[in-house]
């Protein structure tokens, strides 16, 4: 038998969010006797003092802060499971929300969305296209269910879903292509590189692999711009194949002819935060890009 309830860590936990008792009366609407009260149930049952007051600051303990981390993970397994419970309770979800890097294949998007809605057409789908970081931000601050994103690192569980190939390329009129050799890294850096920000507001990841670092660099918000700059031979940039076949069939956009590094890739990863608190659209989603997806090159 449980000596703490949860309600009594919470109002433990509301003392360090808000910085004392009085605060946390105010801030979760709770007397202040009954706030005293379930710290005290707290320091009895476990033997330890967890604050101590310096002035007029309320103060963790070293014990406090200790007991504060452990109970930390307590509550949050606690939300999840009351999470879950909504879930299972609501059945089928009425929207889902999925964060996309720019670079996935819009052809593999579109057939999975399109078969989602086949199965469950009344569910509200919205599609947050990003770059880079961008995706993982979303799935940090609850804004998403589902992302799909360059980096593996962030809130949840990952897995690798696919790899994506670049290519360097220019209008056929750009001046690099005018040079009678296989171009190096160098001759790239002289010229001016397209070059896509990163969507996320902090935790922006590293772009090194694809800016060259250029005397000359126009940064724009979508890869689309890119590919209208670079179509029109204001720059050149390392684009993703998928995204410009129609132009380089079209001859719009030729590939550079390198000394090596003539092509790239970038691994994209599947992430969501507990698989458990997703509800059946969700899994059809994961279900049918996991088996798509099956289908692209390994690297």
């Amino acid at each position: 038998m449980l000596r703490i309830s949860l309600e009594q860590w919470r109002m433990f936990h509301a003392v360090v969010e808000f910085g004392g008792f009085n605060q946390a009366s105010l801030g979760v609407h709770k007397s202040q006797s009954s706030i005293h009260n379930a710290v005290r149930k707290i320091e009895d049952s476990l033997g330890v003092k967890l604050f101590s007051i310096e002035g007029r600051k309320t103060v963790l303990t070293e014990a406090g802060e200790m007991i504060l981390r452990r109970s930390n993970y307590l509550l949050e397994e606690a939300k999840k499971v009351e999470a879950i419970g909504e879930t299972l309770s609501q059945g089928i979800e009425t929207r889902l929300k999925i964060a996309v890097d720019e670079i996935f294949p819009r052809s593999i998007l579109y057939q999975v969305l399109e078969k989602v809605s086949k199965q469950f057409p009344l569910v509200q789908i919205e599609l947050f296209e990003s770059i880079l970081g961008g995706a993982n931000e979303m799935l940090e601050n609850d804004k998403v269910e589902i992302a799909i994103s360059p980096s593996s690192k962030g809130t949840g569980f990952s897995e690798s879903l696919c790899y994506i190939a670049f290519d360097a390329v220019a209008s056929p009129n750009h001046p690099l292509h005018s040079i009678d050799r296989k171009l190096r890294l160098e001759d790239l850096k002289s010229h001016r590189q397209i070059v896509v920000r990163d969507s996320a507001l902090t935790n922006k990841l590293k772009a090194s692999e694809v800016w060259l670092k250029a005397e000359q660099r126009w940064t724009v918000s979508h890869i689309q711009s890119s590919i209208d700059m670079i179509t029109k031979g204001l720059g050149f940039a390392w684009l993703p194949l998928s995204l410009i076949e129609p132009q380089l069939k079209s001859g719009e956009l030729v590939p550079l002819e390198l000394d090596g590094h003539t092509r790239r890739s970038a691994q994209l990863y599947l992430t969501f935060k507990d698989g458990d608190c997703l509800g059946p659209v969700a899994k059809s989603f994961l279900g049918e890009l996991r088996m798509l997806c099956m289908d692209l090159p390994d690297s």
